[in-house]
């Protein structure tokens, strides 16, 4: 099993928005799960992490909560993306698409004048 590594530095908050976006309604435990699983066991999130992203992303109003309860009957918070969550996605995604065009150039080519 690969190494676990840390969330980089402003990703954590587009891959909440991404989750919600294709999972629909979640609660925390349900959000970092799957974070956990589609990167591939390769990211390990804790609530000391998770928990400040999503009051932040809900206070920025990307996100609203509401109390409900989870499939083992416990009482639970459930997040869901708002439309201005959804404009944050565009943005960050063609965000972070530009950023790693031009790290990849970089990787790529190294020492060449293009």
């Amino acid at each position: 099993m690969p190494p676990k590594t840390e969330v980089r530095q402003g990703t954590l908050a587009l891959m909440i928005l991404k989750t919600l976006e294709t999972l629909g309604p979640l609660h925390g435990y349900g959000i970092a799960r799957r974070i956990e699983q589609t990167s591939g066991d390769r990211i390990s999130l804790n609530y000391g992490t998770l928990y400040p992203a999503l009051v932040k992303l809900e206070q920025e109003g990307a996100i609203r909560a509401e109390w409900g309860v989870s499939d083992n009957n416990r009482k639970a918070k459930f997040y869901r993306l708002t439309r201005a969550g959804r404009k944050q996605i565009e943005k960050e995604t063609r965000d972070w698409e530009q950023t790693a065009a031009i790290l990849s150039r970089f990787l790529n080519n190294a020492g060449e004048i293009a």
